[in-house]
């Protein structure tokens, strides 16, 4: 799976934003079961959020081996909510837009970003 762009992850992450987390790992970990239930909602919903109640180190570690255990993306690791995208085919539910951007405009220079 190809990782995502800048423009996709912001694009998901605002997506997200609304999102109630609809798995749960616990005190026991990433367990077999727990995989299955994230791999089944994946498949339902593409992009998830999941609570783990654990140490950070070990969120970031289960953050890695759920995308690569599951062939997902990870677009998000705020705190104790792990936010998991993958596109299923058949559902195709999100549609990745492009950011709009500002026709005619120009950047703003270091000086105008100073003041802000």
């Amino acid at each position: 799976m190809p990782v995502l762009t800048v423009t996709e992850r912001l694009a998901l992450k605002g997506r997200a934003h609304q999102l109630k987390p609809t798995v749960m790992i616990g005190n026991a970990g990433l367990t077999e079961a727990v995989l299955k239930e994230i791999e089944l909602t994946l498949k339902l919903h593409e992009l998830i959020k999941i609570r783990v109640m654990a140490e950070r180190a070990d969120r970031e570690a289960i953050l890695t081996e759920i995308c690569a255990k599951l062939n997902a993306e990870p677009v998000q690791h705020i705190g104790k909510i792990l936010v998991i995208f993958k596109p299923n085919p058949d559902a195709h539910k999100i549609e990745i837009r492009q950011m709009p951007r500002h026709k005619g405009k120009k950047p703003l220079t270091k000086k105008q970003l100073g003041n802000r």
